[in-house]
């Protein structure tokens, strides 16, 4: 039987290597042949070939992250953590062999996959958030399209449903959904950036940034201030969790803590320094337009349609649309007209570009466009804010463009409507006046934005798709992850005890805390003359345990730190017989402690290349044992020159 096996952890350091080696073992024990592949932050050694995915009766993939299966269709594949790897090998071995799922995951999926990877971390956060918003619009766009096709009724105040209607129970439906779209977008887009912690400061940040009330204001900020709310809410949920805090006080930091202290922050700013402006801005506009109505009407339709679209239900959005509903009452429609115009455009155009465009757009993109064009037939301009809100810089131009195109054609062509509400939805009940140019302005308008966005997505579509130079971004790696030889600060090393001597080994380490080990080991290699500065050094290391604990079980920690502060890599043993608490994976007190030190501007990632040494040969059970039992420095440089 052949197995071939992936191992991976976050970090990519010591835990990919556990399991690795335990796995190996564990097949020659069982008579298994068996290859492993290791993804780790050196990137991948032992790479499958083709020959052995071909003949490989299975797969294991042990792993804490994502690993690309795509390899792998046709295959059995069974999936567990690293730390399955490290403490379960065997029944891992044993269970692939048994009833294990085929592989048959879509190509296209893995390969959509690889390339949201590439995206830089901005992009990533905001598109978790419009991910998951994207549903909430459409929900609660076409609920309320249906409610006012089927129940609507042409009112002087606008389209209407009445209260005892069945579809005003639909309409209500739908405005629900409409309800939970900005603080949706907020809060996944914390999550992204600060995990679980911020998904609460996120959707509160967001429902208040929709909710103008908070701030004086008769309109939300819209769209554009959820992103913000989001992004805001993210970032200081991730500085609390960041936090240096006692050991009794960490169990409440993701569920009372950060969440309560975030909230308060991102509300606070909100309500006090970022709504203020919405308001002001929100007031400004709508005096402003009301002094605009002695002027041209080509450049006050330039205006409505540019405010309409800009934010798409926002602050700028609304003054547009309540300026234009307080002409009807005044009897003058050829306001509202090119404002019902431009109230379409932008679901529609992005919803045309989708269609002109397809090689321009992602697969769930072209989807989004079919909701959004039957959105924008109903006058809901929100059917375009996941676009706009995914490539704002390339969007948003396109679609004030052609609602601005949109307008003009509307207002000289006396196009009227008599009802607070836009879309060829109102010319087909009959609300507006000069029906043919409402039509011409709307097909005008949208074939403007659908073909700006194609023009400018061209460069976009260059920039994102992989192409054939993919292979330049990763880091070609030897497959024999034994005799490395690493070369740094004008050192060769091979195997350990090149960068260490009985000097830097102490079998009687005296600390009682994690720190104060980290003290005296700091202490030997400064003694050494391998430090040029003990607390930078020792701010670096403490920097890597804040990411995550360097007790990778077993009774092994292995702290580690490349700073300016080394002068050449270092390696200091110590052992600590009677353990101390190094906030383990698996709740052991670290015993035999390894850290390794290496300059800042030494080239590669020899930290990494020593720490798989270590990892690998920590692995036998006799060895830690032999370490733990050794008496003096000299029987432990010995044991430690078996290490290469």
């Amino acid at each position: 039987m052949k197995i071939l096996a992936i191992t991976s952890c976050p970090n990519g350091i010591a835990h990919t290597y556990m399991a690795a080696e335990n796995l190996q073992k564990a097949a020659e024990k069982l008579g298994v042949q068996m290859k492993v592949e290791t993804q780790g932050s050196i990137g991948v050694e032992n790479e499958f070939t083709e020959k052995d995915i071909r003949e490989a009766d299975g797969i294991i993939i042990a792993a804490d992250k994502s690993v690309n299966k795509d390899r792998f269709i046709g295959k059995k594949v069974l999936v567990a953590g690293v730390q399955d790897g490290i403490r379960k090998p065997e029944e891992l071995i044993n269970k692939i062999s048994g009833d294990v799922p085929v592989y048959k995951a879509s190509k296209a999926a893995e390969k959509n996959h690889k390339k949201e990877e590439k995206q830089n971390p901005f992009y990533r956060h905001l598109m978790n958030g419009v991910s998951y918003m994207i549903p909430f619009i459409v929900i609660g766009g076409l609920l309320i399209a249906i409610a006012l096709t089927l129940g609507g009724e042409k009112t002087p105040g606008g389209l209407v449903i009445p209260d005892d209607s069945f579809w005003k129970t639909i309409e209500k439906l739908g405005g629900a959904s409409f309800t939970f779209m900005i603080p949706i977008l907020a809060g996944f887009i914390a999550v992204s950036i600060a995990d679980r912690p911020g998904l609460a400061p996120g959707m509160i940040g967001g429902y208040i940034a929709a909710n103008g009330s908070f701030y004086g204001s008769e309109a939300g900020a819209g769209f554009i201030g959820g992103i913000i709310a989001g992004f805001l809410a993210g970032y200081v949920a991730l500085g609390i969790k960041k936090l240096k805090v006692p050991k009794a006080i960490q169990p409440i930091m993701p569920i009372i803590i950060i969440p309560i202290i975030a909230s308060l922050i991102v509300g606070l700013v909100f309500v006090y320094i970022l709504g203020a402006p919405v308001a002001q801005v929100f007031e400004s506009l709508t005096s402003w337009l009301a002094s605009m109505q002695g002027t041209s009407s080509i450049l006050l339709a330039l205006i409505l349609g540019a405010m309409i679209s800009f934010d798409m239900g926002g602050p700028v959005n609304k003054v547009a649309f309540l300026f234009g509903s307080a002409m009807i009452a005044e009897g003058n429609y050829e306001i509202m007209g090119p404002i019902a115009v431009a109230i379409c455009i932008p679901p529609i155009g992005m919803g045309l570009a989708t269609f002109l465009g397809k090689k321009k757009f992602q697969p769930a993109e072209r989807e989004a466009g079919k909701a959004s064009f039957t959105m924008g037939l109903f006058g809901i301009t929100e059917g375009a804010i996941p676009f706009a809100a995914q490539d704002p810089l390339r969007v948003i131009p396109s679609i004030m463009a052609g609602s601005m195109i949109g307008s003009v054609i509307a207002m000289l062509g006396h196009v009227g409507d008599k009802v607070a509400h836009g879309g060829p939805i109102v010319a087909v009940l009959g609300a507006v006046d000069n029906v043919l140019m409402f039509f011409i302005a709307v097909i005008a308008g949208a074939f403007v934005t659908a073909l700006l966005v194609n023009i400018l997505k061209r460069d976009v579509q260059t920039l994102d798709t992989p192409d054939a130079k993919e292979a330049e971004e990763t880091q070609e790696v030897p497959q024999k992850t034994h005799q490395k030889e690493i070369k740094t600060a004008n050192i060769e090393i091979k195997k350990l005890t090149d960068i260490t001597s009985p000097e830097l080994i102490d079998v009687n380490l005296a600390g009682l805390t994690r720190d104060d080990v980290i003290d005296e080991m700091i202490q030997k290699l400064d003694d050494a003359g391998a430090l040029s500065s003990t607390s930078d050094f020792k701010q670096a290391i403490l920097n890597r345990e804040q990411e995550s604990s360097t007790g990778i079980g077993m009774n092994i920690a292995i702290p580690h730190g490349k700073s300016i502060a080394v002068k050449k890599p270092r390696v200091v043993f110590g052992l600590k017989k009677d353990g101390v608490d190094w906030k383990s994976l698996d709740g052991t007190d670290a015993k035999l402690i390894f850290m390794i030190a290496v300059p800042k501007d030494s080239e590669g990632n020899e930290h990494l290349k020593i720490l798989q040494m270590l990892s690998r040969k920590l692995m036998d059970e006799s060895y830690r044992e032999q370490l733990l039992a050794v008496k003096t420095k000299e029987e432990a440089f010995q044991l430690l020159e078996s290490i290469e």
